[in-house]
């Protein structure tokens, strides 16, 4: 498989904390990577590192091969055109209806509106959504935001989607439909994807691959069998939820 992103001895402290601390990880072509940690580990941290938000330390972040850390403001804006981002939130504009939310992206780009008429609604049926462009944010549940956000990023054909916990404030059920919802995202567009979730159901359901971070490195990757067999006692106590064990939980 080629290597879609590579994150090499990346180190992030803020002040006297450490949170990545020689975190080294890869993320294949088209595949789906779950990142899962405690809350407060740094999960987040590792996606605003990919984008820019944060600026690492130390260490280097390579997409397709080509170095993103210390790259030039060219190169920078050339390998972000290759993200599309799921907030937590979705992020959508409440002062916006839906097809204005899904065609701001389009618009920033100077496509034609002749062409984002096609686009939106493409985009929102490849998400479930029929009949929604003139509502408003506040109109639609949880769910729909999430999928609405979603059809804004793909409108945008990115090589690569970052999630920033998907499934958080969903109902379970809402939560099972976010997560086949990626999958088709990929399914259909050959999309290279990681996933910063806490929640292990959804990682089973959605991951090629599992990486569990924990005091600034991946101390585990794997498939989702590989984790629900493991013998480490660290990914064991996460992933049973035990409040004893060598994590230690306040």
């Amino acid at each position: 498989m080629n290597e879609k992103i590579v994150i090499h001895d990346l180190h992030k402290s803020f002040g006297p904390k450490i949170v990545l601390d020689g975190l080294d990880l890869t993320v294949f072509e088209s595949e789906i990577l779950c990142i899962i940690g405690i809350s407060g580990v740094g999960k987040s941290v590792i996606l605003k590192n990919l984008i820019g938000i944060l600026t690492p330390d130390s260490g280097s972040i390579f997409i397709n091969g080509v170095e993103f850390t210390g790259a030039d403001a060219e190169t920078r804006r050339t390998i972000l055109s290759k993200y599309g981002i799921l907030f937590q939130g979705a992020a959508l504009f409440d002062s916006l209806n839906i097809y204005d939310n899904v065609a701001f992206g389009l618009r920033r780009k100077n496509i034609g509106e002749d062409t984002i008429r096609h686009i939106v609604p493409e985009m929102l049926e490849n998400v479930g959504l029929r009949d929604v462009e003139t509502k408003r944010v506040s109109e639609l549940s949880g769910g729909m935001q999430k999928r609405v956000g979603l059809a804004r990023s793909i409108a945008l054909r990115p090589e690569i989607m970052l999630y920033d916990e998907p499934t958080t404030g969903v109902d379970p059920i809402t939560g099972g439909a976010v997560d086949r919802l990626i999958k088709k995202t990929r399914d259909s567009f050959g999309i290279t994807s990681v996933v910063v979730t806490h929640d292990m159901r959804s990682a089973y359901r959605l991951a090629d691959r599992i990486a569990m971070l924990y005091e600034g490195k991946i101390i585990f990757t794997g498939s989702p069998g590989d984790f629900k067999n493991t013998g480490n006692l660290y990914v064991k106590q996460f992933i049973e939820g035990r409040a004893y064990g060598p994590i230690q939980v306040l």
